[in-house]
């Protein structure tokens, strides 16, 4: 009778397994907005070069900054779009922060538009082509910031000067809003952000840098996916200090402050965040996994069930995955004596970490002490921030933006994900539900691998795409 049962229980299983995974058919994408007029791509093409040839760079210690760069950049603007600067007023905040107003028919629902004009530094002698030459080779456009943001901020200010060439006025109010400190966590964006708290300004969608359209990103899914990010994970350098009453090397005690330290390294590592599979994943998990094959449609379509699978996945391989499912931690740093032969009287460790959003700074603190289970280890935040606000997808703003993606490139799949970097777009959580992050390109692998790294540059058909976008985007605004 008993095996009659189990049997019993097991078709009933496989059956609701069957049934939800027949049911987990790809959700109706967006409609694709609508042709795009000619404009002039060599002349997008050039201004971006001339953004790349200001060397921008921010640091940390201020006093590296070349200012007269910046300053060369910022005067560029209005020789390069000068129909935005006819048409919009234009007012210098603290910290380098630049806003544009575009006056709309009407006030009520303006829509920011985000980049940040600073890059990080170089190391020129690694590079094959000199970083802010703004050289133009074989199809391509070499120079740091060419992805990171500057062609986005080039992408915005080049269609808005175009539509406004043709006549064209918005429906809303539409702000340009740039930074030039956003790699160091300056105050521009949050001098913005206070701007339009003081003006009572609520902006109905606000569109920064963030996700991209990429290929080979998802389990079992072939097709491109216009990845959307709807939030960001937070971020916490957590440093670890072991004490000792120092010493000679030769005659050590069972454990030393690195020792202590080293363990303590290893307890994290072995037990990772718990995941999280709903929020921004979840509903990325959603939206992908139902173009997946055969056997992924039945994990996603039964995380209930088999979700141990996807978080078994992401403690294993790491990387992009695993990034996604849980809040991470990543052991950079380690100090401990001057001196090859003398025991340190003290040992630290950082370790840099990002917090999903469903964890905070205090559950994760509390999660590691608890982890760690060792007095003599102090554990606390040096620097931090929460994880963002997670934005709506069930309103119109996300419908325009995901239209304005399966406009610009066919054949995607325009999907919500979590982004896992930072933005100052994080910023804008206070005054907004609606804050998407989407760095306005078509990336592959490699390209990606050249942020922040030697060798940055772009195609020049990518920086034409950008500006394709924000005409698509900014026509339904």
């Amino acid at each position: 009778m008993m095996l009659w049962i189990l049997l019993a229980a097991l078709a009933v299983f496989v059956a609701v397994i069957a049934i939800r995974t027949a049911a987990f058919k790809p959700k109706p994408q967006p409609t694709a907005s609508g042709e795009v007029p000619e404009f002039d791509r060599e002349k997008v093409v050039d201004a971006l070069a001339q953004l790349i040839r200001c060397k921008t760079i921010s640091y940390n210690d201020h006093t590296l900054e070349d200012d007269a760069e910046f300053e060369k950049l910022i005067a560029l603007l209005p020789r390069l779009y000068p129909h935005v600067f006819e048409a919009c007023s234009f007012d210098r905040l603290p910290d380098r922060a630049l806003l544009l107003r575009w006056p709309g028919k009407q006030a009520a629902e303006p829509t920011v538009l985000m980049a940040h004009y600073d890059v990080v530094p170089v190391n020129e002698e690694n590079w094959e082509k000199p970083p802010f030459a703004g050289i133009i080779e074989d199809g391509v456009l070499w120079g740091r910031g060419t992805l990171d943001t500057k062609v986005t901020l080039n992408g915005a200010l080049s269609a808005a000067d175009y539509l406004i060439g043709q006549g064209f006025q918005p429906e809303n109010d539409i702000y340009f809003a740039f930074s030039g400190g956003e790699e160091v966590s300056g105050k521009g964006a949050p001098n913005i952000v206070q701007y339009f708290v003081d003006h009572n300004i609520q902006p109905a969608m606000v569109v920064d840098e963030g996700g991209a359209v990429v290929d080979s990103i998802f389990p079992g899914v072939t097709a491109p996916c216009g990845l959307i990010g709807i939030a960001e994970k937070g971020m916490m350098n957590v440093q670890y200090r072991a004490a000792s009453s120092g010493g000679h090397a030769s005659s050590p005690k069972p454990h030393t402050p690195v020792g202590v330290l080293s363990a303590a390294c290893k307890k994290v590592e072995d037990h990772p965040f718990p995941a999280h599979i709903q929020g921004p994943a979840g509903q990325m998990f959603d939206t992908l996994g139902r173009y997946s094959t055969t056997l992924y449609r039945v994990i996603f379509a039964n995380l209930w069930c088999f979700g141990w699978v996807i978080d078994l996945l992401g403690k294993k391989s790491g990387g992009e995955m695993n990034a996604l499912l849980r809040t991470t931690s990543a052991f950079t740093q380690m100090q401990g004596s001057s001196a090859r032969n003398v025991i340190p009287p003290e040992a630290t460790m950082v370790a840099n970490m990002r917090l999903n959003p469903s964890d905070s700074v205090a559950s994760a603190l509390e999660y590691l002490k608890k982890t760690v289970n060792d007095d003599s280890v102090e554990i606390t935040a040096l620097e931090s921030f929460e994880p963002s606000r997670v934005s709506r997808t069930d309103c119109p703003q996300w419908d325009k933006l995901a239209a304005a993606v399966a406009g610009t490139w066919p054949g995607c799949i325009v999907s919500p994900y979590l982004m896992v970097a930072c933005s100052d777009s994080r910023h804008y959580g206070r005054i907004s539900d609606r804050v998407y992050r989407f760095s306005a390109m078509s990336l592959n692998a490699e390209e990606r691998s050249t942020i922040h790294a030697n060798n940055e540059r772009i195609p020049l058909d990518t920086i034409a795409k950008a500006v394709e976008f924000y005409i698509r985007l900014i026509q339904q605004l």
